[in-house]
């Protein structure tokens, strides 16, 4: 009994420090960022993507001419889909992922 909880007390060891980041990048469809708005809407986007845990702040780029964001992100601490509905709770759609289906209130647009 003692040698089984020994291998699986080294297993478990082992495994501990298996954890390795996977960056990935992601482009994001927010039909809201529009010129005028820029300012406005890339203030809330952000506000909303630091609760994300695992988004890279510093790799955010907005481009308002094709109503775009893209990042970086560590997907082994988010996914794609907490990112989009993270953007839907700031009340503008991402990805097709509007604050209507997950039950936020819509920004004015």
């Amino acid at each position: 009994m003692k040698k089984t909880m020994m291998i699986f007390a080294l297993a478990l060891f082992a495994c501990a420090g298996c954890r390795q980041k996977d960056v990935r990048d992601f482009t994001v469809d927010v039909p809201a960022l529009v010129q005028e708005k820029e300012a406005e809407v890339s203030g809330a986007l952000r506000a909303a993507l630091v609760m994300c845990s695992g988004v890279d702040m510093a790799s955010i780029q907005f481009d308002a001419a094709n109503h775009r964001v893209t990042l970086k992100y560590d997907s082994m601490q988010t996914a794609k889909k907490n990112i989009e509905m993270a953007i839907a709770k700031a009340g503008y759609a991402a990805n097709g992922v509007t604050p209507e289906s997950i039950g936020a209130k819509t920004k004015a647009q």
